[in-house]
C-alpha cells in the first residue's frame, strides 16, 4: 500500500511541478555559480581526499547513489566512499554507481561497524564525504538548502502520502533537520522537519539554515 501511495505521489509531483518566483531563480543561479567556484577552488583538496580513499580502500573513491529528486526524477548523488571491508573487489573506475535495489538503508549509529577507517570517520564527521555533491548543485539537480535526497524505499516507508509535497523542492546539501540534531534524529523527526521546511519555505528560513550549517559542519556536532 505504501509503495502504491508513493507511486501516485511521484506521478502528481511530476504533473504539478512548482513555479518558483523570480527571486528563487536568481538564488538558484547563484547556487550553481557558487558550486562551480567552490569545486574549482577546492579541486586540489578533493583530489587529495579521493587519492587517500582510493589508497586506503583499494576501491573507487566516489560512489553515486540513485535518489529521488525534484518532481520524482531519478538523480545520481555523489559521495566520497567512507565504508569498505578491506577485501578485494573489482575496480569499476573513478565512480561506482549503486542502484537502490543493491542498497539496504540502515540507520546510522555513532559507532557504525561499517566505518572501519579513522580517516573515513573524520570525513563523515565533518561532511567532507558530501563535498562531491557540489557537482549535483552545479548540474541543477540539488540545491544548497532543501530536504535531503532519499531513495524510493525511504519515501515509501517514512513519507508515503507526503512524498509529493516533499518533492516540490530540490533536495539540498543541508536542511532543517541537519542543523536541529542531524544523525541523532529518527526518521519520524526528520520527516516532520522536512515538511516544516517545505511548508514554511522562505528566503529568511533559507538564509538561517545556510548560516547555521557552517558551524555544524566545522564542529561536526551530532554527525556520524
Amino acid at each position: 500500500m505504501a509503495s502504491q501511495q508513493l507511486t501516485e505521489s511521484l506521478r502528481l509531483a511530476v504533473l504539478r511541478p512548482p513555479s518558483p518566483p523570480k527571486l528563487w531563480k536568481l538564488i538558484e543561479a547563484g547556487e550553481r555559480i557558487s558550486a562551480g567556484t567552490l569545486l574549482l577552488a577546492s579541486s586540489p583538496f578533493l583530489l587529495l581526499i579521493a587519492g587517500l580513499i582510493a589508497a586506503l580502500s583499494r576501491r573507487s573513491p566516489l560512489i553515486a547513489h540513485r535518489r529521488v529528486g525534484q518532481g520524482g526524477r531519478a538523480i545520481w548523488v555523489l559521495k566520497f566512499r567512507t565504508m569498505w571491508d578491506g577485501g578485494r573487489h573489482p575496480w569499476p573506475g573513478l565512480i561506482e554507481r549503486v542502484a537502490e535495489t543493491n542498497v539496504r538503508i540502515v540507520p546510522k549509529s555513532a559507532n557504525d561497524p561499517r566505518v572501519t577507517s579513522r580517516f573515513a570517520a573524520i570525513c563523515r564527521h565533518h561532511s567532507i564525504d558530501e563535498l562531491p555533491q557540489l557537482w549535483n548543485v552545479l548540474r541543477g539537480e540539488m540545491a544548497f538548502i532543501g530536504p535531503r535526497p532519499l531513495t524510493r524505499s525511504e519515501l515509501a516507508d517514512y513519507y508515503a502520502g507526503d512524498a509529493a509535497e516533499l518533492l516540490t523542492r530540490k533536495p539540498g546539501l543541508s536542511g532543517l533537520w541537519q542543523i536541529r540534531g542531524r544523525s541523532r534524529l529518527s526518521y519520524r523527526q526528520r520527516r516532520r522537519l522536512d515538511l516544516f521546511l517545505i511548508r514554511q519555505w522562505s528566503v529568511r528560513l533559507y538564509a538561517r539554515i545556510l548560516v547555521a550549517t557552517v558551524p555544524c559542519v566545522l564542529f561536526g556536532k551530532n554527525a556520524w
